[in-house]
């Protein structure tokens, strides 16, 4: 194919690492999009910008499938928007970010996501959106058809948060089958409510209720059963499902399972899941590690993790949720009134690189599968998620062997505090392309203004993942 003369920018020396495995190439970005992936043999084509990857990995532009920005959850607003979302999003490498429209009380789900579209006007990297749908009405299968002529496939689910966000089991059923009439999926936040209550009342009951004993207020026995109920439903209707931020083996186990039945099910995890445990909860700060489903015992994490190393744990979301140590501090002695959610789109590629490619061992082919394709293509994401020609120039250039000590100091997150302060982590990009821009260099961070884009994402077909 002949190239553009001259191209804009020439990615050389490095190691080129997409899902399907490795070599050493020179990626060349023109107008936004890969050119060619040509042998490091040849001479550099004329270009306007080289960046020199030598001894470094070149992987995909990461896809953050569960980003909360900006959104108020109960009693408290977040603390970003799409401005400081997507710009530490770019620092920590990745180029796109799934948000959430979660519906106001008595606002449409359509609605939603006509006004968070609105926001991510401001992004500095491309967005795209969940849908959810809290109850069923004669209007919602209507909604989902237009939701989906948008360009929004995904809905989100809840199983809990009675008189909030939960959607209930006939819900839940229309909601699967309106989506797989529509070419989409539903994300699935699986715990079993009346168990989560009945946890809850007791830890009440018995002055229990607080940040420290936040685990004990959400076993994982809710979460199991949660998902065995959605899968049930799943296969009934011969859907496809997804769940998120999935916290134990026996959950991941059903999923796998169900897989194997043909039922179109899929596993997300976060990086906090996989580095930390309970024992955060015993520290100085417990209400800083409050999330939903909560951190594990070490045990589940081990567990978990072993799940992830063999290919079992199919993306990785960061969940993020930036709220600072005063909201998070304000009711830590009751955790059904504290904000729950940790920061983390910033540090999900080096915690989670750390983790299961330094620690674990696990190819950086499996990673890239996690941190960016799996993603792209459960999203209906084209042209994300893998450096082909034709895609999008979203490209992480990093030293696998580098490590950095975490501290809130250099990160960008509208918060006050990392969950990972002082720990030594893998995996910090040092050279960050989106679109074919260069966000991040040794200089710094080069803010391209409001150019991401709201992707419409494609009919999500057949079985996308071995």
């Amino acid at each position: 194919m002949s190239l553009p003369q001259p191209a804009d920018l020439v990615v050389h020396g490095g190691t080129v690492v997409n899902a399907g495995g490795r070599s050493a190439a020179t990626v060349v970005v023109g107008q936004g999009r890969v050119l060619a992936v040509q042998d490091p043999s040849l001479p550099l084509p004329p270009h306007r910008r080289a960046v020199d990857a030598t001894g470094k990995l070149v992987i995909p532009g990461g896809v953050d499938p569960h980003c909360h920005i900006g959104q108020r959850l109960g009693l408290y607003q977040q603390l970003d928007d799409y401005v400081s979302a997507s710009t530490a999003a770019l620092w920590g490498g990745t180029t796109t970010v799934v948000d959430f429209a979660i519906p106001e009380p008595g606002q449409s789900p359509l609605a939603a996501v006509q006004e968070r579209r609105d926001m991510a006007a401001a992004s500095r990297c491309d967005t795209a959106l969940h849908g959810c749908v809290v109850e069923w009405d004669d209007t919602t299968g209507k909604q989902i058809e237009t939701m989906a002529e948008l360009g929004v496939r995904t809905i989100k689910l809840f199983t809990t948060y009675r008189n909030a966000v939960m959607a209930q089991p006939d819900t839940v059923l229309e909601v699967l089958r309106a989506l797989h009439t529509n070419g989409g999926i539903a994300y699935v936040h699986a715990e079993a409510n009346h168990v989560i209550e009945d946890a809850q009342d007791i830890a009440a009951s018995a002055a229990r209720a607080d940040a420290r004993h936040h685990a004990f207020t959400r076993p994982e026995l809710a979460e199991n059963a949660a998902v065995a109920q959605v899968l049930a439903t799943a296969e009934h209707v011969g859907a496809p499902v997804y769940f998120v931020h999935q916290t134990t083996a026996a959950a991941v186990d059903l999923v796998r399972a169900a897989r194997r039945r043909g039922v179109r099910a899929y596993t997300e995890t976060c990086p906090h899941y996989l580095y930390l445990d309970e024992r955060s909860y015993t520290g100085e700060h417990p209400e800083r590690f409050v999330c939903c489903p909560p951190l594990r015992a070490g045990s589940s994490v081990a567990a978990l993790r072993a799940r992830a190393l063999v290919g079992d744990v199919d993306t990785l979301g960061s969940d993020h949720c930036c709220y600072d140590t005063a909201q998070k501090s304000e009711h830590s002695d009751d955790v059904l009134v504290m904000p729950n959610g940790l920061p983390g789109v910033e540090t999900r590629l080096p915690v989670a690189f750390t983790q299961l490619v330094r620690r674990g061992g696990m190819p950086v082919e499996r990673f890239v599968a996690m941190f960016a394709t799996n993603a792209a293509r459960l999203n209906g994401l084209t042209g994300k998620g893998v450096i082909a020609p034709g895609a999008d120039a979203d490209l992480v250039v990093l030293d696998p062997d580098a490590t950095r000590t975490a501290t809130v100091a250099d990160l960008h997150m509208e918060t006050d505090y990392t969950p990972y302060e002082g720990e030594e982590l893998a995996g910090w990009p040092s050279v960050v392309i989106s679109s074919g821009r260069v966000v991040v260099d040794e200089r710094g961070f080069h803010d391209p203004g409001p150019v991401g884009r709201a992707l419409d994402a494609a009919p999500i077909p057949g079985h996308l993942l071995t």
